[in-house]
């Protein structure tokens, strides 16, 4: 089993970060904003990095209304949400909200499966006029499913990027800001879960 994270160090263990790319488009900004967040969480602690693409997956689950109906595909991708030790979500901006399909995904996540996993929020639109999102739409998505939504979310806009990848020197100093504010609750987080994981298992030895 997993030891306890001290304070101030990594963990033992590769952390599993699943990333969700909201995007209908390929190649995408918001996708290479997800690529810059992942790289930046992995110069910080070892990660088991893992990311999920709207655009591969989304035909395969657009027209599913239940849960025990979705190709197996799906139901891994939702099995690795469930399950992570740290979830980073991004979608861009449509219609004042994310993407439909985005939702239509986390529609079919278990309602207590996110209880205190971490969420790093980000997304991407035209301009900083639609920055809100992550305040007014993200958070309580995420509030919902009683996650433990980050301090600062990510909020990029077309001028960050060339060519599909961050160029803007700015954007990456909020990147490492919100993951650099993230890594302790993260750890105390991980922490608690491997505590409660190695005391229910011996739990379970003890009854045998």
């Amino acid at each position: 089993m997993s030891q306890p994270i001290a304070p101030g160090s990594n963990p033992s263990r590769p952390l599993s970060v699943v990333a969700v790319s909201g995007s209908l488009h390929e190649p995408s900004k918001t996708t290479a904003l997800v690529a810059e967040i992942l790289a930046s969480f992995g110069r910080e602690l070892e990660i088991d990095a893992h990311l999920i693409e709207i655009t591969d997956i989304g035909p395969e689950f657009a027209g599913t209304l239940r849960r025990d109906r979705l190709p197996a595909s799906v139901e891994a991708e939702l099995q690795r949400i469930e399950s992570a030790d740290l979830l980073i979500v991004a979608s861009p901006v449509y219609r004042a909200s994310f993407t439909g399909l985005f939702k239509h995904l986390f529609d079919f996540v278990g309602q207590y499966a996110l209880v205190d996993t971490p969420v790093l929020l980000a997304a991407t639109g035209g301009s900083d006029r639609h920055a809100l999102i992550i305040e007014h739409q993200f958070r309580p998505l995420f509030g919902f499913f009683q996650a433990l939504t980050l301090p600062i979310g990510v909020y990029a806009n077309d001028s960050d990027f060339t060519d599909y990848r961050v160029t803007s020197l700015d954007l990456q100093e909020r990147i490492d800001l919100a993951v650099a504010r993230a890594i302790p609750l993260i750890r105390s987080n991980v922490a608690e879960a491997d505590s409660i994981a190695r005391y229910l298992q011996g739990q379970q030895v003890q009854s045998r």
